[in-house]
């Protein structure tokens, strides 16, 4: 439709060694054999420390990690003095933030639970209610797709993390399970943490995934199917002898966690990562296994970055770079790099580099040491963390999950009954345009949730305006836009350098912009999400474009955390500027350039919403006028509701 805009049940086959699939009596005794292996590796941790001396390229400066306002950590004002002496949720339990901002007493902001209502997701993966964070173990087995996820069933607040469960025909419609793992061990005692999961050539699945002991120490543990034939795999059994992986010497035991999917080397072991860190540089141990339940580490690393900080899940996998196909993880040679990604803890970001694996010597080469892990590019330069990718089998696709978090306070997910959201998954795969960057896109599964769609064509929108785009609802959307920028000349006009090269807000006007989308905005402007455009000149001349996401005025609500989110996309001398979003209701996931980069945004708006939620197209430039051409879908719900267990 054209439109006008206007204007203002078998036996599980047992791994080796495992005497029996019967679950053994909740123990706080540690065995011996946790402490054996800890004079045996002060030599590893020796040599370790030498090679991360001679293999890390030089440390960040200041200007490579500019101190920034996280929002796990600090916060913004209010009118509450701060608990300066609280800690986040989370940090004293040895694991990284799980809140923001340190209140969880009060309310400042006056909800209604129709606000709350609306902020709940429409199409997107979240528990019936209660804490959800990390994607675990993601897989495609039988006929339906598999999603554990780190999860509280007694409260909306980070604690008790168990594994929740879900399955998929399709990944959109899902279906709750029965918690898969529950902390009843003394080797997970205080939480099964991150995992991953790995399918083995003779059909078997294991799963490694770390503990927290009755100690607080962190510890890898393994586990597995109790029936292979139940293609819903609802019970897990957690081998006995665990945990098979124990923190080396000279390892902080609280910084050493969430093993890797496994993959298979020339040698026929097979290797996983796990992350930490040593004198402030993140790092990946790498260890080899034939049987999942004994592990040796190497005396090396895969790889490490001077002054990133802790490194946590960890993931690495191959990329095709002559095709469009995803590769199985154990897949290498000709045509092939591979991804290395970290979440670093101290930022809160989900950074990667692509570079080169040597099978031989168990090491990875970034192909641009100064955008090396945790220097150049992240997954999703947004509110986005803990991401994990796994290889579908089914449709040969490599497909990417990430956790977004909350930036309210605890107190308002208390009140609401439930916190955070996985994003809709996506497709990972080599930019052979560029060739020094993965493109991310959406599961072309999710347009099947289109409706009715609009179309607008050649909007002119001059400098300093905005155009309201008359779509009816605005809070479910599939949106595609191309912008181009009126006059063959218009980018040498761009006079006014910037020393600093980064995303500004959206009333920073210069030249050419910022130009974009208005997403959840009111009529009067009050409340808006600015998604946009910004082409920066630097002092020496180059240009560079920036996508950016304005938070700073999505929400009239003071204590939540607001920011302005983005880094640097290419758009190409064939390109026009194009981008993407997926809006439903509190999230908007946005990609340009078919997924060079990617925002994701988390917002609280408390009077853009329901019918009051609008869309405009805005050019905030003094010097150029813009044309957009835009196709927009409503977006039905998704179906996700329990499994109906009581009429198999």
């Amino acid at each position: 439709m054209q439109n006008s805009p206007s204007h203002t049940n078998a036996p599980y086959t047992l791994l080796p060694e495992d005497p029996s699939p019967a679950r053994p009596p909740a123990s706080s005794r540690r065995p011996v054999k946790v402490f054996a292996a800890t004079a045996a590796s002060v030599v590893f941790l020796t040599s370790l420390v030498m090679l991360i001396v001679n293999q890390s390229p030089e440390t960040p400066t200041e200007s490579d990690h500019p101190p920034r306002s996280d929002p796990l950590t600090s916060r913004a004002t209010t009118s509450f003095s701060r608990d300066a002496g609280r800690l986040p949720t989370g940090v004293s339990q040895g694991v990284s933030a799980k809140s923001y901002p340190s209140v969880r007493d009060r309310l400042s902001y006056n909800w209604t639970n129709a606000m709350f209502a609306w902020q709940r997701t429409a199409f997107h993966f979240q528990p019936e209610k209660n804490w959800m964070n990390d994607p675990d173990g993601p897989l495609y087995y039988m006929g339906w797709y598999h999603l554990f996820y780190q999860y509280n069933p007694d409260s909306a607040v980070w604690g008790n993390i168990t594994w929740g469960h879900a399955v998929s025909k399709d990944l959109i419609h899902w279906l709750y399970l029965p918690l898969a793992m529950v902390p009843d061990r003394w080797f997970d005692a205080g939480g099964v943490w991150t995992g991953s999961a790995t399918l083995l050539p003779d059909g078997r699945i294991v799963i490694l995934y770390t503990g927290d002991t009755d100690e607080s120490i962190q510890v890898q543990n393994l586990a597995y199917p109790a029936n292979l034939s139940d293609p819903l795999l609802i019970e897990w059994v957690k081998y006995p002898d665990n945990p098979v992986i124990v923190p080396p010497a000279g390892i902080n035991p609280e910084e050493f966690r969430d093993p890797t999917t496994a993959w298979m080397g020339p040698d026929g072991t097979w290797r996983i990562l796990v992350g930490s860190k040593v004198d402030g540089s993140g790092i990946a141990l790498i260890y080899q296994t034939s049987n999942f339940t004994a592990f040796e580490a190497q005396p090396g690393l895969l790889h490490a970055v001077n002054g990133t900080g802790m490194w946590e899940c960890v993931d690495f996998y191959p990329v095709s770079t002559n095709s469009s196909n995803g590769l199985e993880t154990s897949v290498v040679g000709p045509g092939v790099k591979h991804v290395l990604k970290a979440s670093l803890d101290d930022l809160k970001k989900d950074y990667y580099a692509i570079g080169t694996y040597d099978p031989v010597s168990d090491t990875w080469t970034p192909d641009d040491p100064e955008a090396d892990v945790g220097m150049g590019l992240q997954v999703d330069y947004g509110r986005y963390y803990a991401s994990k990718t796994f290889f579908d089998q089914n449709t040969g696709r490599r497909i990417l999950w990430g956790w977004i978090n909350e930036t309210d306070t605890d107190y308002d997910d208390l009140a609401k009954g439930w916190a955070s959201v996985q994003t809709i998954p996506r497709v990972v795969t080599f930019d052979n345009k560029t060739g020094s960057n993965i493109l991310e896109w959406p599961v072309e599964e999710v347009e099947s949730l289109r409706l009715n769609s609009t179309e607008f064509d050649d909007i002119l929108v001059e400098a300093g305006s905005a155009v309201l785009l008359d779509i009816g609802m605005a809070t479910q959307l599939d949106i595609s836009v191309e912008f181009e920028i009126e006059g063959s000349d218009a980018l040498e006009a761009l006079e006014e350098p910037e020393a600093i090269i980064e995303c500004a807000t959206a009333q920073n006007r210069t030249t050419l912009g910022p130009f974009g989308l208005l997403v959840l905005a009111d009529k009067s402007l009050s409340e808006l999400t600015p998604i946009y455009f910004h082409i920066a000149k630097s002092t020496n001349g180059s240009l560079t474009t920036l996508f950016c996401a304005d938070e700073t005025r999505s929400s009239k609500a003071l204590e939540v955390f607001k920011k302005v989110y983005g880094g640097p996309v290419a758009v190409l001398d064939d390109e026009k500027f194009t981008m993407r979003l997926l809006v439903d209701h509190s999230i908007i996931e946005s990609f340009a350039q078919g997924g060079r980069t990617v925002i994701t945004s988390r917002i609280y708006p408390t009077e853009a919403i329901y019918g009051a939620a609008k869309l405009f197209l805005f050019n905030n430039a003094t010097g150029v006028n813009v044309t957009a051409s835009l196709e927009i879908w409503q977006m039905n719900s998704a179906f996700i509701r329990p499994f109906p267990l009581e009429e198999m």
